[in-house]
């Protein structure tokens, strides 16, 4: 099989949600040469901008994205390992949570795995994350987007929290700030000081390359010159 033929397909399993076949399809790509970029830019981020697309137009919805960007996800673990020796970067960095006294996931996975779909290194906090996590986080990562999630509307305030806290040890100007989850709304965005709503995970995706196509060039996170 060719490689155009492999990336054709690569993006097609994507597409359908079949991570055993997206993960023979990029073993078959490394073992055949093809550089480990080309099969994320050719044929794992084409996938999940179709699916994406689709979900736009409402001929997809939630579940569908969650198994092609689960699908996604397995043909990363194989090429993590290689492109993190890769001399291209990531198009950004993006710091991703679920707010302290919140353990949902779902909504927060999703967008997870979507960021890494379209060619952003995830820092990952998981659920439960403080402000202090948050704020270290920042610091040691120097991501161009904080992204925190939150399904509860007790556990809400704690964005603000963080905007606040991020204020006052004077990272706030270093980071865009997104927030999203159920309860969520860009008013409240507005009100906590956040710089963005994202009302789904394709929208969270969009948010995110438009800051991060805006930074400055950084670190081990430069912002891909293609957009």
């Amino acid at each position: 099989m060719d490689q155009k033929t492999i990336l054709e397909q690569l993006k097609q399993r994507v597409v359908e949600g079949d991570a055993a076949r997206c993960a023979e399809l990029t073993l078959a790509a490394l073992r055949g040469g093809v550089d480990p970029w080309v099969i994320l830019n050719a044929g794992l981020i084409p996938g999940m901008e179709e699916i994406g697309e689709r979900f736009q137009r409402h001929e997809a919805f939630v579940p569908e994205m969650l198994l092609s960007a689960r699908a996604m996800s397995r043909a990363l673990e194989l090429l993590k390992p290689v492109i993190g020796t890769s001399e291209k970067h990531y198009r950004g960095k993006v710091v991703i949570g679920t707010v302290k006294g919140d353990l949902h996931d779902i909504g927060k996975n999703l967008v997870s795995m979507m960021l890494e779909g379209a060619g952003f290194q995830v820092i990952d906090l998981g659920v439960d994350v403080g402000v202090d996590r948050f704020l270290d986080a920042v610091r040691r990562e120097r991501p161009h987007v904080l992204a925190m999630s939150a399904l509860l509307t007790t556990t809400m305030p704690v964005m603000g929290e963080v905007v606040r806290a991020l204020e006052e040890v004077g990272l706030r100007g270093s980071v865009k700030v997104m927030v999203g989850g159920a309860p969520v709304s860009s008013r409240f965005a507005v009100e906590i000081g956040a710089d963005a709503y994202g009302a789904n995970a394709v929208e969270a995706v969009a948010l995110a390359k438009s800051f991060a196509a805006s930074a400055p060039v950084r670190g081990d996170a430069e912002v891909w010159q293609n957009g």
